[in-house]
């Protein structure tokens, strides 16, 4: 490996270990997509995301809005309510949600027909 493809793929692990730390796990993307299709109270947020618990949920909400890709808004009451809506910087993950959708639908696919790789 010359000098120059070992600084690209440093390069490159760095960005994705930076991207990775944003939306790691299974449930930021579907909570993005969620709330991309429109603003959301908790329970409604929580019962859009299949098998969410309301304790990730939380978890992950606060995680998004550290991150500036939702807005929390708490309206007071009684009784209080709180809904929570994407912000525009949420819409830069669009092109990765679709490339990781088309993805999961060929590798789906590809199970179903029987073509995975063994290890």
């Amino acid at each position: 490996m010359t000098k120059s493809e070992t600084s690209d793929c440093v390069l490159t692990m760095q960005a994705l270990r930076n991207a990775l730390l944003v939306v790691n796990g299974k449930w930021k993307l579907q909570i993005i997509v969620a709330l991309n299709a429109g603003t959301r109270h908790f329970r409604g947020l929580e019962r859009s995301v299949p098998g969410i618990s309301t304790k990730v949920l939380a978890k992950e909400l606060k995680d998004l809005e550290a991150h500036h890709f939702i807005a929390r808004t708490v309206h007071p009451g009684p009784p209080v309510l709180v809904e929570y809506h994407a912000l525009p910087y949420a819409r830069t993950l669009d092109p990765v949600i679709e490339v990781l959708k088309v993805w999961g639908l060929q590798h789906q696919q590809r199970l179903d027909a029987g073509n995975a790789v063994t290890v």
